[in-house]
C-alpha cells in the first residue's frame, strides 16, 4: 500500500540535499517527494532549510545552515548580490554556472522537446565581468539610481555594477550628480509626476559611449550642464540624447528623441562588419559572446555560397549580413520599421548587395514568401523569449528548407518549438549553449534542425 507524507509546514525546519537548479537559478531540494526551491543554494550541499512559502505544487525555502559548503560555492564579489535583481549566480564558481546552464538547455531539449540529442558544449565567456555594452538604469522616485530589486519596482542604489561597463556606471553617476546639483526631480510612477525616469547608455568596442536620458517631458533644465558633466565623467562620449516618455507603464523608451549634444548614434564592429547603433536599435549586449553565438550558428548553417537563406526576426541585420557573405542570397524579415531601415543601411555600409529586408510580422512575411513560392535552402530564426508561434513554424515547414537554425534566448520555448518542428518532419541534429549573460540565469542556445527527407 502506497504511503502518503504529510505536507511541509511553513516556518518549519527540514534537512535536505541540493540536487540541481531551476530555470530561475534556485537550488532544488526534494523532501518526501515535495520540491523546495531555495535561493543561493549550491548543487551537492546538504542544508538545513526553513519553509518560507507554500505554493500549489511546490515550496519556497531559505538556507538556515550549510552542513558542508560545496567547493563550487564562492563569496559574491558584488556587494548588492541578493538585493539587486540583476544577477543570480554570483555565489557559484564560473565552471559550475556553465554546467548549470548547459544542463538547463539539455533538459529543455530532452524533456520539453523530446529530442534525442546531446548539447555538444557551452561556450563560456573569456571575460565574465563588465561585458554589457547596453545599460539601463531606472531612477527611483527618491532619485536613487541603480537596478530593480527582484520581482519589484523598488530601485536598489548601485554605484558600481560588475556586469555593466565601467563607462556606463560613470555616466549614470554623472547624471545623478547633475540631478542633485540642480535639484532635478525624479519620476514617481505612483503619481506620474517628476522628470527623470531612466538613464540609458551604449558603449562600443572602442570605449566610445552614447547616453540617453529618458524623461517625463520634452526638455530638461540645465541641458548644457548635463552634457558637460557626462563628458567630464566619460570623455569618449559621442552624444547625449533626450528621450521623451510620458506614458505610464513599464516600457522604458518613448517614441520622441532630441539630441542635446553631439550625435545620436554609435558605431560598432561585429563579426568584421560595421553597424550603426541608435538608442532603440536591437544589438546583442555582449559583443564577444555574440560573435561566438553567430559563429556557431554559421557553422550549423553550413553554407557553400549557392544557397538562399531566410532570416526571421533579423533586427538590424546582424545575422542576415553574416549569412549574406557566405550565401547566394539572404533575406531578412523584422517587424520594427526603424530596425529594417538600419538593416538596409548596414548592408549598404558594408558593401553587401545580396541581402534584402522585409518589414512585417514574422508569420505574415513567412506566409507571404511561402505563397510566392520562395524555397530557401536554410531558414534561421532568432525570436524573442516567447519563441515562435505555431503559424510561423507551419509557414517555415511549408517552404521546406533543408535546414532550420534556431537561435534561442529561452530554453523552455526552444524545447516547445523543437517538438512542434518534429511534427513537420524536422529533427534536432546538433545543439550548443552560449553563455551570453554571465552571472545571470539567462542562457542562449543554437539548434540545427534537419528535414528528415533532406539529402
Amino acid at each position: 500500500m502506497e504511503t502518503t507524507h504529510p505536507p511541509l509546514q511553513k516556518g518549519k525546519l527540514y534537512t535536505g540535499t541540493v540536487e540541481g537548479y531551476s530555470s530561475e537559478a534556485l537550488g532544488i531540494v526534494r523532501l518526501d517527494g515535495a520540491v523546495v526551491f531555495v535561493p543561493q543554494a549550491v548543487r551537492g550541499e546538504t542544508i538545513d532549510l526553513r519553509i518560507t512559502k507554500v505554493m500549489r505544487s511546490s515550496y519556497a525555502g531559505e538556507i538556515v545552515k550549510i552542513h558542508a559548503p560545496s567547493p563550487e560555492r564562492t563569496k559574491p564579489e558584488c556587494p548588492y548580490f541578493g538585493r539587486c535583481g540583476g544577477c543570480d549566480f554570483q555565489h557559484l564558481s564560473y565552471p559550475e554556472e556553465l554546467r548549470a546552464k548547459r544542463r538547463r538547455v539539455q533538459d529543455a531539449l530532452t524533456r520539453l522537446g523530446g529530442a534525442d540529442i546531446q548539447v555538444e558544449e557551452i561556450l563560456g565567456a573569456r571575460e565574465p565581468t563588465h561585458y554589457r555594452n547596453k545599460s539601463q538604469y531606472p531612477v527611483g522616485a527618491d532619485g536613487s539610481i541603480g537596478f530593480y530589486r527582484a520581482r519589484s519596482h523598488e530601485v536598489v542604489p548601485v554605484s558600481r555594477c560588475l556586469i555593466q561597463s565601467e563607462v556606463s556606471d560613470r555616466t549614470a553617476g554623472a547624471v545623478g550628480d547633475w540631478m542633485r546639483r540642480y535639484k532635478i526631480s525624479a519620476y514617481d510612477e505612483s503619481t506620474g509626476k517628476g522628470l527623470v525616469r531612466h538613464i540609458y547608455v551604449r558603449v562600443n568596442a572602442a570605449g566610445e559611449s552614447l547616453c540617453c536620458v529618458v524623461a517625463n517631458g520634452k526638455q530638461l533644465p540645465r541641458e548644457p550642464e548635463l552634457a558637460a558633466l557626462i563628458q567630464a565623467a566619460a570623455p569618449r562620449t559621442v552624444g547625449v540624447v533626450l528621450n521623451t516618455n510620458t506614458r505610464p507603464g513599464n516600457v522604458v523608451l518613448g517614441d520622441r528623441y532630441r539630441t542635446l549634444w553631439g550625435r545620436d548614434f554609435l558605431m560598432d564592429t561585429l563579426c568584421g562588419l560595421e553597424f550603426k547603433l541608435s538608442v532603440p536599435s536591437f544589438y546583442q549586449v555582449n559583443r564577444a559572446q555574440a560573435e561566438a553565438l553567430y559563429g556557431k550558428a554559421l557553422a550549423f548553417v553550413g553554407l557553400t555560397g549557392r544557397e538562399t537563406v531566410l532570416d526571421l526576426y533579423c533586427g538590424t541585420g546582424t545575422i542576415t549580413l553574416c549569412l549574406a557573405r557566405r550565401a547566394r542570397r539572404a533575406i531578412g524579415a523584422e517587424i520594427v520599421p526603424p530596425a529594417v531601415e538600419d538593416a538596409r543601411e548596414n548592408a549598404a555600409r558594408n558593401g553587401i548587395e545580396n541581402a534584402e529586408f522585409f518589414c512585417g510580422d514574422a508569420a505574415a512575411v513567412a506566409a507571404r514568401l511561402e505563397t510566392e513560392g520562395l524555397r530557401p535552402d536554410v531558414v534561421t530564426v532568432d525570436p524573442p523569449r516567447k519563441g515562435l508561434s505555431p503559424a510561423v513554424i507551419a509557414s517555415i515547414a511549408g517552404m521546406a528548407p533543408d535546414r532550420v537554425v534556431y537561435v534561442s534566448c529561452d530554453p523552455a520555448t526552444l524545447g516547445r518549438d523543437v517538438k512542434l518542428f518534429a511534427g513537420f518532419g524536422y529533427r534536432a541534429d546538433r545543439a550548443c549553449a552560449v553563455d551570453m549573460f554571465p552571472g545571470t540565469r539567462h542562457v542562449e542556445a543554437v539548434v540545427l534542425l534537419q528535414r528528415d527527407s533532406a539529402g
